[in-house]
């Protein structure tokens, strides 16, 4: 299959990125529930244009099924996810420079969100959290971090589905035959 065919085809490219996203969702909520990695701020937001495109991927998923899809909103929906995986790349970026020390991390950094309705709540939600700091990089992998491999995920998936809206735009834009 050619990029054309493959852009051509909205049905094809909002699977591939509904499960692209889903795949990374999946392998950092196994490295925070199974492997014991607990996520800083910058990590959980990292999660949330991971989120958004599968919801974006769904509807296009479920538009391009109708016959026919409506005009302009499939494309609409793919440069949507193209949004969203650089505004990604963009917060990967940012959590890599904390990391690495050459920058601050936002006050939110290192610090312990509750949702207590009282202060003894709080006080012992404070005692018992353990306090996930944004400038420790607690695995890495030939000396890149989860957010180092974040930033090229994202910047591929930034580069495919900005590919495939103008795929799609020019086959006009809401094709889902084949």
């Amino acid at each position: 299959m050619t990029i054309a065919e493959i852009t051509a085809n909205p049905r094809l490219v909002f699977a591939l990125l509904l499960g692209a996203s889903a795949a990374i969702l999946a392998a950092a909520f196994a490295s925070q529930y199974i492997a014991g990695l607990e996520p800083c701020v910058l990590c959980l937001y990292q999660r949330v244009p991971y989120g958004a495109v599968i919801a974006l991927s769904g509807l296009g998923l479920g538009l391009s099924g109708l016959a026919p899809p409506p005009k302009g909103v499939i494309v609409s929906l793919a440069g949507l996810c193209a949004v969203a995986f650089l505004v990604n790349a963009g917060i990967a970026t940012f959590h890599v420079g904390v990391e690495q020390h050459w920058w601050q991390g936002s006050e939110a950094c290192g610090a312990v969100g509750t949702m207590a309705r009282t202060i003894e709540e709080l006080r012992a939600q404070i005692l018992a959290a353990p306090v996930v700091r944004c400038d420790e990089v607690p695995w890495s992998l030939f000396a890149i971090s989860m957010a180092g491999y974040n930033v090229f995920a994202s910047l591929g998936l930034f580069v495919a589905s900005a590919i495939a809206a103008r795929g799609m735009w020019r086959a006009g834009g809401d094709r889902a035959d084949a």
